[in-house]
């Protein structure tokens, strides 16, 4: 396995491992996510370059629109909460309040 393939990989563990330890702000899981996709984005980039193949140049500009509305939705949730109750604690948060 070349190195680039094992530095992304490992970028992408620690990316979700940040998610899935630091749940305790928005701010840092939307932080974690977009390091997520950073890593698929940059793989799929260096993988289609490597194939040489015409059919799959379009994948990594595919993932980069998702990340993009990602952001975009994350942000707005982001801007929604914090103006909603303040902060931006996930354990505030209560789903079942109308």
């Amino acid at each position: 396995m070349p190195l680039i393939h094992l530095s992304l990989m490992l970028a992408f563990t620690l990316s979700l491992l940040g998610a899935l330890m630091y749940r305790s702000h928005l701010m840092s899981t939307l932080l974690c996510l977009e390091g997520m996709m950073l890593a698929i984005f940059v793989l799929t980039s260096v993988n289609t370059l490597n194939m040489h193949n015409n059919l799959s140049f379009m994948l990594p500009i595919i993932i980069l629109v998702f990340a993009a509305c990602e952001a975009a939705v994350g942000l707005a949730l982001l801007v929604m909460i914090s103006n909603s109750y303040g902060n931006d604690y996930v354990q505030n948060l209560n789903l079942l309040q109308c």
